[in-house]
C-alpha cells in the first residue's frame, strides 16, 4: 500500500489548468527522446575514455608505454580534457546559431561537428600522431557542448508544463545509460580481444552510433514553435504548436497557450528587446542578474569538487589506488559503478528531487560524499594497497576486508553523488532565471559546467602523482571540498521546489536567509491566493487591501 502511494505521488501530474489528455501524446515524447540521445553522447564519453586510455593497446599505439609516468599522465590528461575544452566553447558558440537559425538547424550542425570529430578519433594512429586525436576530441566536445545547450531548451519549448520535468529527465537518463554502455564496452574489448589497434578503436568508433542516431533523428523533428513565433513571427509556429498538441486552433487550451506565448514575446520586446544582443545587455547591465549567475555557475564548482570527473575519466587509477589491479578487474569494477550510478539517478528522478527538494538533496549528498571520501583517503593512506599488488592478487576476489570495505564505500559514494549533485544544479539553473534571458544564461551555465569539468579532468593525473602515496591526498581534498559544499548550500542555496517562476525573485529577498527563503515566498504566495479569493463584499469592507501584489510578485526588496 505504501509503495503504491509513493508511485502515485511520483508520477502525478501537477497541471496548471484542465488539460486535454491528447496533449500528452506520442509526438512530444518521441521528439524529446530523440533530443535526449544527446545525453547518451555525453554519458558515453564519460564512460569509455578513462578505460580506453588505460588499455595496453592504446598505450602501445601512441608510445605511452615508453614514456615516464608523469609524461604519460600528461598525454592522457590532454586526450581526456580536450573534450571538455571543446564542450566549453561549443556551449557558447551555439548561442548565435540557435538564435538566428533555430534549434533544429543548430542541432544538425552540432551533431555534424560531433561526427567529424568521432571519425578523426578513429583514423588517429601511430603514423598520424596524437594531433589527429586531439583535433577529433575537440570537435567531439564542440558538438556535445552545443547539444547540451540546445537540447534541453528544445525539450522545454515543446513540452506541456505538467510533464516538462519528466521529459527533461529523459536527457539525464540517456546520459547515465550512455555512461553505462561506455563502461561495459571497455570491459568487453579488454576481456574478449587481444591487445591490438582494433581493441582501442572499437570504443572510439561506438560513439558514432548515438551521434548518427541524433543526426538522423533531428531531420524528423519539427522546429520549436516558440522559436518560430518569437524570432520569425512565422505562421509555421502556430502550425507546429497545433501538431505537438494535437488540438484544433479553436480549442481553449490551445488558444490560452498561444496567448501566453504572445504575451511573453510582447513582454520581452517591451523590457529588453528581441534582438540578438538584447539578453546579453540585460544580463551584464543588472547587478541582480550577475549575482545570480555567479551563484548558479558556482554550483558546478561543488559538483566537480565531489570528485565525479576524476572517477569518470580516471576510474582505473582510482581502483588501482584502493588495491584493484589488472585492466580486467578495474574495468569490471568500473562497470558496476555505472550500474549503481544509473539506478541512483532513476531513484532521484522518481522520488527525491520533488519530495525532498533541491536544497535537502544537495546537503545530504554533500555529507554522504564527504564521509565516503574521508574513509577512502584514510584507507589508502594507512594500508598502501597498491604496493602489495601483483598479477596474482590483482582481482577483486583477492581484496582484503579493508579493501572490500573501501570498494563498498566507493559505491556508496556513487549513490550519494548520483542522487544529489549529478543533475540537481541543472534543475536549479533552469528555475531561477526569467524566460527573456534563459537561453543566453543557459549558455553561460553550460559553459561553467564544462570549464570546471575541464579543470578537474586536466589535472587529476598530476594530483594523484603529487598528493601522497597512491594519491590519498586527492580523496581528502574531495572530502574537504564536499564538506565546504554542505555549508555553501546551507547558507546560500534557497529551496526552489514548488515556487512559481514568476515569484522566484522572492527567494533572493535582501535580509531573508537562504534557509527560510522558501517559507518566506510560500507565505507571500498564500497572501496572493487569499487576495484572489476575497469576495466583492469583503473587498468593499477593506479585507485584503493590505496585500501589495506588485511587491509580492517581485519578492519585495530583492537583492541589489
Amino acid at each position: 500500500m505504501g509503495s503504491s502511494i509513493w508511485t502515485i505521488q511520483a508520477f502525478k501530474r501537477a497541471e496548471d489548468r484542465p488539460t486535454p489528455k491528447v496533449v500528452y501524446n506520442f509526438r512530444v515524447y518521441y521528439s524529446s527522446m530523440i533530443i535526449a540521445i544527446a545525453g547518451a553522447m555525453i554519458g558515453y564519453d564519460n564512460g569509455f575514455v578513462g578505460g580506453t586510455l588505460a588499455l595496453d593497446s592504446f598505450k602501445a599505439e601512441f608510445g605511452l608505454d615508453k614514456m615516464t609516468t608523469s609524461h604519460a599522465n600528461f598525454i592522457s590528461a590532454n586526450v581526456a580534457s580536450t573534450f571538455q575544452a571543446g564542450c566549453f566553447w561549443g556551449s557558447l558558440f551555439v548561442y548565435p546559431l540557435g538564435h538566428y537559425y533555430g534549434r533544429k538547424l543548430g542541432l544538425i550542425v552540432s551533431t555534424s561537428v560531433f561526427l567529424v570529430g568521432a571519425i578523426l578519433n578513429c583514423v588517429a594512429s601511430r603514423s598520424t600522431g596524437l594531433g589527429i586525436m586531439y583535433a577529433g576530441r575537440i570537435l567531439v566536445g564542440l558538438g556535445v557542448g552545443a547539444t547540451s545547450n540546445l537540447g534541453p531548451i528544445y525539450i522545454s519549448e515543446i513540452a506541456p508544463p505538467a510533464i516538462r520535468g519528466q521529459l527533461l529527465a529523459m536527457y539525464d537518463i540517456f546520459w547515465q545509460v550512455g555512461g553505462l554502455v561506455g563502461f561495459w564496452i571497455n570491459y568487453a574489448v579488454s576481456e574478449t580481444m587481444p591487445v591490438s589497434r582494433k581493441q582501442f578503436l572499437i570504443p572510439f568508433a561506438v560513439q558514432v552510433i548515438p551521434g548518427g542516431l541524433l543526426f538522423i533523428g533531428v531531420f524528423f523533428l519539427r522546429e520549436s514553435p516558440r522559436w518560430l513565433m518569437a524570432e520569425k513571427n512565422s505562421p509555421t509556429g502556430l502550425e507546429n504548436l497545433r501538431w505537438f498538441r494535437k488540438l484544433d486552433e479553436s480549442d481553449e487550451y490551445f488558444r490560452f497557450e498561444v496567448a501566453q506565448i504572445e504575451e511573453s514575446i510582447e513582454s520581452r520586446a517591451g523590457s529588453i528587446g528581441l534582438g540578438f544582443m538584447a539578453p546579453i545587455k540585460a544580463v551584464f547591465s543588472s547587478k541582480k542578474i550577475m549575482y545570480r549567475i555567479a551563484f548558479t555557475t558556482s554550483l558546478f564548482i561543488w559538483q566537480n569538487a565531489s570528485g565525479i570527473n576524476a572517477v569518470n575519466y580516471y576510474s582505473p587509477t582510482i581502483f588501482k589506488s584502493i588495491g584493484i589491479g589488472g585492466t580486467d578487474a578495474k574495468l569490471l569494477s568500473t562497470g558496476l559503478f555505472g550500474v549503481v550510478k544509473t539506478a541512483s539517478v532513476i531513484l532521484w528522478m522518481i522520488f527525491l528531487v520533488e519530495s525532498w527538494g533541491r536544497r535537502l538533496t544537495l546537503m545530504v549528498g554533500s555529507v554522504g560524499v564527504s564521509f565516503c571520501m574521508y574513509f577512502l583517503g584514510a584507507y589508502v593512506k594507512i594500508s598502501h594497497p597498491s604496493a602489495n599488488l601483483s598479477s596474482a592478487t590483482a582481482g577483486v576476489g583477492n581484496l582484503s576486508p579493508g579493501g572490500r570495505a573501501a570498494m563498498a564505500f566507493f559505491y556508496i559514494w556513487t549513490a550519494f553523488y548520483s542522487a544529489s549533485w549529478n543533475w540537481t544544479p541543472w534543475i536549479i539553473n533552469a528555475e531561477i532565471f526569467d524566460n527573456n534571458i534563459r537561453t543566453f544564461v543557459q549558455a553561460i551555465n553550460a559553459a561553467a559546467n564544462w570549464f570546471w569539468s575541464f579543470i578537474m579532468t586536466r589535472f587529476t593525473p598530476q594530483m594523484f602523482s603529487a598528493m601522497g602515496a597512491d594519491g590519498f591526498g586527492v580523496y581528502f581534498l574531495f572530502a574537504s571540498l564536499s564538506t565546504v559544499g554542505f555549508f555553501y548550500v546551507f547558507f546560500l542555496v534557497p529551496e526552489t521546489k514548488g515556487i512559481p517562476l514568476e515569484m522566484v525573485d522572492g527567494l533572493f529577498t535582501k535580509g531573508v536567509p537562504a534557509w527560510s527563503a522558501h517559507e518566506h515566498v510560500l507565505e507571500q504566495l498564500a497572501e496572493v491566493r487569499n487576495e484572489f479569493h476575497v469576495s466583492p463584499e469583503e473587498k468593499a469592507a477593506g479585507i485584503g487591501e493590505h496585500v501589495d501584489l506588485a511587491a509580492v510578485e517581485t519578492g519585495g526588496e530583492a537583492e541589489k
